[in-house]
């Protein structure tokens, strides 16, 4: 008897208010789903006309469209968060939503570290080698990891994920699966795992260099013209802001809480992290806000193009000044 007080608690009895948690999450979706959706829209038709002129316009195009897809999942995940949701929905988000949300989040991880290696071998290098020097190489790896990523996580979580849940405890996104399922799905985290950790290292190997070699460069000449020199390269930093910010919390409490989320007891400890993971999960969500960020300052075609729509030129006088990584002539930034 002692054993299930301990293992099979509720919200309620750890002290946490489950209905206002309900109520929030789901706000916090719709709140940001209408300004990511004009955003990302009009960073899309931005990107539809602009040249793809260097390899940092590929990775950058193919970020957009991981962050136009997780964008779109938004309403659904809301939705199926709320009160009273029905099943229905809910084995639709577990089954379908979620899944398509994990697969751009994954991506938009992967071509984040496509984007710092190819400004480490662009800026370090000095122009580096196939990986920053051919379009079609940088197209075709970019693709490779987007049929990698769905062949190896998003297909087969859609396949196992086939069960009736109506008369089963727990989460229905883990009811949904199959005891394979519960296997694969604990792999498929590890994996997600190993991908933005083994980015986030190289992330910071790249920045650390590229730092490196800007603070030497403007050591051995401080006129005003590598000054600005000196600033342009050091915006190519954002990247790495964009995605500590955003994705750290998330992975840092994501494999404690999928060891405790295929368990079916229930402790407070679990529900903490529930918490915690859901919340993370929706500031990796804000990525989708923040990448334009990225776009806007290392991309001057972008820059451009994207204040002349806003009439906001006369605010930014840095405009067009300075080359940048749109340009594939480019080798400092």
């Amino acid at each position: 008897m002692a054993s299930n007080k301990t293992t099979n608690l509720t919200p309620a009895d750890c002290g946490i208010d489950e209905k206002a948690w309900a109520l929030a999450l789901p706000g916090l979706y719709f709140a940001i789903f209408l300004p990511a959706l004009l955003l990302n829209l009009v960073v899309a038709w931005i990107c539809l006309h602009l040249k793809t002129n260097s390899t940092f316009m590929v990775y950058l195009k193919h970020l957009v469209a991981a962050d136009l897809l997780m964008t779109l999942t938004f309403p659904i995940r809301g939705a199926s968060e709320l009160p009273g949701a029905s099943v229905g929905l809910k084995m639709f988000a577990c089954r379908f939503s979620s899944v398509f949300f994990y697969l751009a989040m994954n991506m938009s991880v992967t071509v984040m570290g496509l984007i710092s290696l190819d400004r480490y071998l662009k800026i370090v290098r000095s122009g580096g080698g196939l990986l920053c020097q051919n379009l079609l190489f940088s197209n075709l790896l970019a693709f490779f990891f987007w049929t990698a990523l769905i062949c190896s996580t998003t297909l087969p979580i859609i396949i196992t994920s086939n069960q009736d849940p109506t008369n089963m405890t727990g989460e229905i996104c883990i009811a949904m699966k199959t005891e394979l399922g519960r296997s694969f799905h604990k792999a498929v985290v590890i994996f997600a795992e190993v991908i933005f950790w083994a980015v986030c290292i190289l992330n910071v190997f790249c920045y650390t260099c590229i730092a490196k070699t800007v603070l030497e460069s403007y050591q051995r000449s401080r006129g005003n013209n590598d000054k600005r020199k000196f600033k342009a390269k050091f915006r190519v930093f954002v990247i790495l802001l964009v995605f500590i910010s955003c994705y750290l919390p998330y992975h840092a409490i994501r494999i404690p809480y999928t060891r405790l989320q295929v368990e079916r007891d229930s402790t407070c400890y679990k529900h903490s992290l529930k918490i915690g993971k859901d919340f993370a999960l929706w500031i990796s969500s804000l990525n989708v806000c923040m990448d334009p960020l990225i776009y806007f300052f290392l991309c001057r075609d972008f820059r451009d193009k994207f204040l002349e729509i806003c009439d906001l030129k006369r605010f930014f006088p840095f405009a067009g000044k300075n080359s940048d990584a749109c340009q594939s002539t480019d080798t400092s930034i």
